[in-house]
């Protein structure tokens, strides 16, 4: 049987409309682990036709903790951990055929994530170029166990590639509002956790400063008219988040998982 050199994991949750372009994307992999979050839809199925190892699980313990699952199932030399509404540019799967089948590669790679908004590449202001770590060697890294926005620990040099992790993950205005809201609340409780204090005050200063530096000094404007909707879409989630933490530490609500974004 030939060695797995790459695996590619996904934690999933109803992701039927999404999951066929993202694995599909990544074809060039030799192995491809799934773990879903109980979808109700054909998310396991669609997964399994490709190819996948799907692997169900009924609780949700946040992102990191999920991804960490994730890993544990992956027996490739190298990983490359993506969500299902990402895809891997054909600049960037060039890069990553390159350094997996490298001898001399580092442990770990960040890729430059493109993310669409309301149906427009957004390339200036907070979200470009969004630099993700996502490629690594097996046993070099971990996710840290934050609810959402979880990190990618390394260990060893790590370098970077070119071409985009094309990002499609707010398709409309009431989608980017609703992931604000289940976003800002699992974030929030990270922050309390970290020792981090919320509040009024911080929620306004921390607010305004988002989006003069997303607007701005990131040059924001030069993506339009969406450019300045983005700008005071990333002011109202830090906005919300600062509040939200506030909120929660007088409420004592501290250990209150996130749900699954899509």
């Amino acid at each position: 049987m030939p060695a797995i050199n790459l695996s590619v994991i996904l934690i999933t949750r109803n992701e039927a409309d999404n999951i066929a372009g993202c694995l599909a994307s990544v074809a060039f992999a030799d192995e491809w682990i799934v773990v879903d979050s109980n979808s109700s839809d054909a998310t396991r199925e669609i997964a399994g036709r490709f190819g996948a190892k799907v692997t169900r699980t009924d609780d949700w313990p946040g992102f990191g903790a999920q991804k960490n699952r994730a890993l544990a199932l992956a027996s490739g030399r190298w990983v490359l951990s993506i969500d299902a509404d990402e895809r891997v540019s054909d600049e960037l799967a060039a890069q990553i055929r390159r350094v997996v089948g490298s001898d001399d590669a580092a442990a770990g790679y960040e890729l430059s994530r493109l993310s669409s908004f309301c149906g427009q590449w957004m390339r200036h202001g907070d979200w470009y170029p969004d630099r993700v770590l996502r490629l690594f060697r097996r046993g070099a890294g971990c996710f840290t166990d934050d609810l959402v926005h979880e990190r990618l620990d390394v260990e060893g040099p790590t370098g970077r590639l070119k071409g985009d992790l094309l990002h499609d993950s707010m398709p409309s205005l009431d989608n980017a509002i609703d992931k604000m809201n289940r976003y800002t609340t699992g974030r929030a409780l990270d922050k309390l956790r970290a020792g981090g204090k919320g509040g009024l005050a911080p929620a306004l200063s921390h607010g305004v400063w988002a989006f003069l530096r997303c607007y701005l000094l990131r040059r924001g404007f030069l993506d339009g008219r969406l450019g300045f909707v983005l700008a005071v879409y990333v002011a109202e989630g830090t906005y919300y988040r600062y509040l939200k933490m506030g909120l929660l530490a007088q409420a004592g609500t501290v250990n209150q998982p996130a749900k699954k974004g899509s």
